[in-house]
């Protein structure tokens, strides 16, 4: 019998795939360890496995202060420390255990819709949006899908370098059901790509709105993949960095170098910045979307810096190859981890929930100055939980008696302000997005619907 005659392409990809399910991950949990907890992850190695590991960690809101990453061959280990939000040890056997578990199944699952961060949308409707960024965006497009009968169940939305992106996951109104029918949905499509075009065209070409019954993409890396393909890491025309006048302590662009280590054909690339949740999922998911394999690493995020180190190749096993895609894999790396970064004042917002109060508390919120940067707004039980970072309408720190005036008109005990805003100067030509998030939340039905750009 002709043995060529009988294989078959897909037999080495059915190879791989019996070599893990004979190979699951182990996972050892040690607790030894004076201050975090330490996760170890050793499993049969395939390209993404770091950041799918990485993923589930961050989708339990995990803080890693140290990792140790090491893959070569058929083999990968990796080692993190790791606390709560509040940086304490975890403790709760069954969270552990859940942990545990999570680790195992989505790693060596072959579902690309597996990850905690992504919720079944089987129920819901997804829209895609990028575009150019500009004032009042959000609350254009939120008057649009109001007008359009379309309730916003969840989503996310990112803003960087005059460009935005979303994804946003709605129902009809009425019957609280995804929408299906081809005609609605093309308008629904139009009409939002009108809105993000605005008056005139991108300076990368029109907006892009994609409606669809699915999504098998953790929203967080769609978002990262969506703001990659719009080119976000490129300096618009005339864009002045407003960190050039402050001292290097303030700035806020990271530090990103890479070069060759050619005795070991390694790319190394060195990452330096301000430490934050989330900061290694975001670096991890751009090395792996723009086809980079990450060989070894090392995270220390123990300090209120981070310094991250990959060793790098190729897919094909070869290192950064020019000049030219070494600048680019430097502004790709930079923009990923500024597209989650704002500065602001955090308010907590705990209530009964009731139609339009969303609507009402931002325009509140507008009507006194301020602009919402990034908000995190959810319902449970009835009630409402959200979280809004705010700052003045030029981008300035916000002025206490306007939070006591605010305060005093949604209720003291609804409206809580935490933490403490840093008074830094903010350039307003190079800030465009500042004004962006004023009059957020037209719909009445936005739920869990997180703007995630902070460093908090």
């Amino acid at each position: 019998m002709d043995i060529n005659r009988c294989y078959s392409p897909n037999m080495d990809d059915e190879y791989k795939k019996l070599i893990r399910r004979m190979n699951p991950p182990r996972v050892v949990i040690d607790d030894s360890c004076k201050n975090a907890t330490v996760i170890r992850v050793d499993s049969a190695n395939k390209h993404g496995i770091l950041l799918e590991v990485v993923q589930v960690l961050t989708d339990f809101n995990l803080i890693i202060t140290k990792a140790y990453i090491s893959s070569d061959g058929g083999w990968f280990m990796d080692v993190f420390n790791v606390t709560d939000q509040h940086g304490n040890k975890i403790r709760d056997a069954d969270v552990l255990d859940y942990i545990q578990k999570s680790l195992v199944h989505d790693s060596c699952s072959t579902s690309p819709t597996r990850s905690l961060g992504l919720k079944s949308t089987i129920d819901h409707t997804v829209i895609e949006l990028t575009g150019s960024d500009r004032p009042g965006l959000l609350s254009e497009l939120s008057a649009v899908l109001t007008n359009l009968k379309c309730s916003v169940v969840s989503g996310e939305v990112w803003t960087h370098n005059t460009r935005a992106a979303a994804v946003v996951h709605v129902i009809d109104e009425n019957t609280n059901s995804p929408i299906a029918d081809p005609e609605r949905l093309s308008n629904i499509k139009q009409l939002l790509c009108h809105v993000l075009n605005g008056s005139s065209h991108s300076r990368r070409g029109a907006a892009k709105a994609v409606v669809s019954h699915e999504q098998t993409t953790h929203t967080a890396r769609r978002l990262h993949q969506m703001m990659f393909e719009d080119r976000d890491y490129e300096r618009a025309p005339g864009y002045r960095d407003s960190s050039a006048s402050r001292s290097e302590d303030e700035r806020q662009t990271p530090s990103v170098e890479v070069v060759n280590w050619y005795d070991k054909d390694y790319s190394v690339v060195s990452i330096r910045s301000k430490d934050r949740p989330k900061l290694l999922f975001d670096t991890v998911c751009t090395l792996t979307d723009m086809q980079y394999v990450v060989f070894h690493a090392n995270i220390d995020a123990e300090g209120p810096e981070a310094y991250q180190e990959y060793y790098i190749r190729h897919l094909d096993g070869s290192p950064v190859n020019s000049d030219a895609e070494r600048q680019r894999l430097i502004q790709c790396v930079q923009a990923a981890i500024e597209r989650r970064v704002c500065e602001g004042l955090k308010l907590e917002l705990c209530t009964t929930d009731k139609v339009g109060l969303l609507s009402d508390v931002t325009r509140i919120f507008r009507e006194n100055g301020l602009s919402i940067t990034r908000a995190e707004v959810m319902t449970k039980d009835g009630k409402a939980l959200n979280t809004f970072y705010v700052r003045g309408a030029s981008g300035c720190t916000v002025d206490e008696k306007t939070i006591d005036s605010i305060r005093q008109t949604i209720g003291q005990t609804v409206l809580k302000v935490k933490g403490s805003q840093e008074p830094k100067p903010v350039d307003q030509e190079s800030s465009p997005t500042r004004f962006l998030f004023g009059g957020l939340f037209k719909s009445r039905s936005f739920v869990n619907f997180g703007l995630v750009r902070s460093y908090s």
